[in-house]
């Protein structure tokens, strides 16, 4: 009967913490949507639109390496516990705003800029403390089954706040998603302490630049984080160029979009179950620098073929390849990185892995300004072609990339 249960299941710790993610990253995903569909009734901009993404991502980018300082100084069980009930009551604020009807766009902007700074050091506080909750065995099962969430809420939590604001109020989406953040406080307070990180009378700034040292004198972590870099901003930013190749392209309009992204999704979300699942990967260097390439290789395919042979049939399984190798590419760099890194250095390196992740809305400004000069299928094909150049580099020059699972077993 256990041999069918994810690794990282067996340990109840682990169960209760993944059940408070779930809760927290399905409310988050209704909180964007919702401030989506609401910025859009307030303003009909798109320029505002634009800005609220780059109020949430800005401030996610720069305090995120902050964030790792304060998650390998502070308790990081009690630090989850107070960024989520802040979050929590930044949404309830929201949801008063738009229940009494006085929410104006510039609410949205402010809030969606608080949420972001605090999501900022929960990010790195989350990421630090899963893996005291697992043995090493199943830390690759835990981070997959961690990224099963966000492939799962993003299929069913954006369709379940649409009906919700549809048939109610955009406020009544707000509150249950204020709910989510409170029950992942809840499950986060009830874990067993763990060990806190060591007292430090250096500065957050020394701190932070211990961190980057410690990064950039450690190979294969520099050519990680960058990897990721290179996914957010060049990859999988073709997602803000959807539009033109549904409508304009493809000519399948937006319930089709829907069902490029929905298949994308469920290719990451069969990725992440089966690495969720596995007892052991044996050659995570495969998975780096094939899953890498291939991503890479995929985007530009999707690009090129929807500008010279557009086929709906052909860009639904580009999208399908897209989500498989996409997940097991990054799955495999976080999963390597939370094995290779020392406890005392975990928040800090997770903080600088979390501004790369969190990149993607200045990786959409940058595909939406290629577009303007050399289409939209150029633009998203360059940007595949970046990560596969750059996996493929990390791969030729650097031995520790090739065999990361030496490194891991010393």
């Amino acid at each position: 009967m256990k041999q069918s249960i994810p690794p990282a299941f067996l340990y109840t710790e682990y169960r209760a913490f993944w059940i408070g993610m779930l809760a927290s990253v399905s409310g988050f995903q209704m909180m964007q949507f919702g401030q989506i569909v609401l910025v859009h009734r307030l303003t009909e901009s798109t320029i505002f639109l634009g800005l609220l993404g780059l109020s949430s991502g800005i401030p996610a980018i720069i305090l995120n390496p902050l964030g790792g300082v304060y998650a390998d100084r502070w308790d990081r069980r009690r630090l989850v516990v107070f960024t989520q009930i802040i979050t929590a009551l930044l949404l309830l604020l929201l949801a008063i705003l738009t229940w009494t009807g006085l929410v104006n766009a510039w609410h949205c902007l402010v809030i969606a800029f608080l949420v972001g700074s605090v999501e900022a050091f929960d990010q790195s506080a989350r990421r630090a403390l899963f893996p005291h909750l697992v043995p090493r065995s199943a830390l690759v099962s835990a981070v997959a089954l961690n990224s099963a969430i966000w492939s799962g809420t993003r299929i069913v939590a954006p369709a379940a706040a649409g009906l919700i604001i549809a048939f109610f109020n955009p406020a009544i989406a707000f509150f249950i998603a204020s709910l989510g953040f409170v029950v992942m406080a809840y499950f986060i307070y009830r874990l067993a302490p763990i060990p806190s990180p060591a007292t430090t009378r250096i500065s957050p700034a020394k701190e932070m630049l211990e961190g980057l040292n410690f990064i950039r004198r450690n190979s294969p972590f520099p050519f990680l984080i960058v990897m990721t870099f290179f996914n957010s901003f060049f990859g999988i930013s073709y997602i803000y160029l959807m539009p033109v190749f549904a409508i304009d392209i493809l000519k399948i309009g937006t319930i089709g979009q829907g069902w490029l992204l929905s298949i994308s999704g469920v290719g990451s979300l069969v990725t992440t179950v089966w690495l969720g699942t596995a007892k052991e990967i044996k050659n995570k260097s495969i998975l780096v620098i094939g899953g890498g390439i291939s991503f890479g290789l995929s985007v530009a395919a999707f690009g090129l073929t929807s500008r010279f042979f557009p086929s709906y049939g052909m860009a639904l399984a580009l999208m399908l390849f897209i989500g498989l190798t996409s997940s097991t590419y990054m799955i495999s760099i976080q999963s390597s990185l939370q094995l290779l890194v020392p406890n005392n250095m975990r928040g800090r390196v997770m903080g600088f892995f979390g501004m790369s992740w969190n990149i993607l809305p200045i990786g959409g400004m940058q595909v939406g300004t290629l577009a303007s000069f050399i289409t939209a299928p150029y633009a998203v094909a360059t940007g595949g072609l970046a990560v596969a150049a750059f996996t493929s580099l990390a791969f030729t020059f650097s031995s520790k990339v090739r065999d990361l699972n030496a490194l891991i077993r010393n």
